[in-house]
């Protein structure tokens, strides 16, 4: 199955096609619209679709934690300038707020599994609210963390909200409260509580990479664009330990 990959700038765009050459990330279709303009039925036939892509760390962090490519999930960090401390503090009001328009696409599609990340500020707590009253509403469990990079050996906090949400949970609880014991529940060992990972790759970034991510954008003298691909990026590590974490959970529940 292909992966399907939204990221409306053309720097990180072209990234993504060169990490996908290079074997990096899942290979898959990138399409440059922004979200608002992408249907349901552009999303039929992909296993994994991942929006606000930026430079495809979601998918190479899933692969860290063991999650095949072919294995369905949506993931998604949606722009954080509206909650961020150093924005403009326009919040819901800002025209950057686009989590109505991806939940629209998660309602018409309903994807089993979402993963997401948004940065973790105060003003952020009214928007993780919306997402888990928008999910749990169509009957998904929701689950969230706030991890630093420092969690994975990283030199600085960077805190970030990382959030999952689970479409199947209903027939998983289902199947444990017939099919299991009390005794068999007592004794069924409890999911990994801590969330940190050994480290991969150098700390901090050597000039050619990000992490462990070879930087693949030859040809391009735009130094901008490579900041601020890079700097919107996640962590792949927080991520993939996140993953883990979750799928421990999930699996066990």
């Amino acid at each position: 199955m292909t992966a399907y990959y939204n990221e409306i700038d053309p720097y990180a765009a072209q990234w993504l096609r060169n990490l996908i050459a290079a074997g990096h990330i899942a290979a898959g279709d990138i399409d440059e619209r922004s979200i608002e303009d992408v249907r349901p039925d552009d999303l039929r036939g992909y296993s994994q679709c991942h929006f606000f892509a930026g430079i495809g760390l979601w998918s190479y962090a899933l692969r860290l934690a063991g999650w095949d490519d072919a294995r369905p999930v949506w993931t998604g960090s949606c722009p954080c300038q509206p909650f961020s401390d150093a924005g403009r503090g326009l919040g819901f009001a800002d025209d950057r707020h686009l989590w109505p328009v991806w939940c629209n696409l998660i309602r018409e599609c309903r994807p089993a599994i979402v993963f997401g990340e948004q940065v973790a500020s105060k003003a952020a707590r009214a928007w993780i609210d919306l997402v888990f009253a928008d999910m749990e509403g169509m009957d998904y469990a929701c689950g969230a963390a706030i991890l630093p990079v420092a969690s994975v050996g990283g030199p600085q906090e960077r805190d970030r909200l990382w959030w999952v949400a689970d479409a199947d949970h209903a027939r998983r609880q289902g199947r444990v409260g017939k099919g299991e014991s009390d005794q068999a529940r007592e004794e069924r060992p409890a999911p990994r509580g801590e969330l940190v990972r050994s480290m991969r790759g150098p700390w901090p970034p050597g000039p050619g990479q990000v992490n462990d991510i070879p930087v693949l954008v030859d040809g391009s003298s735009g130094r901008v664009g490579r900041l601020r691909a890079i700097g919107n990026a996640i962590s792949p590590e927080v991520a993939a330990a996140f993953i883990e974490a979750s799928m421990e959970t999930l699996e066990a529940a």
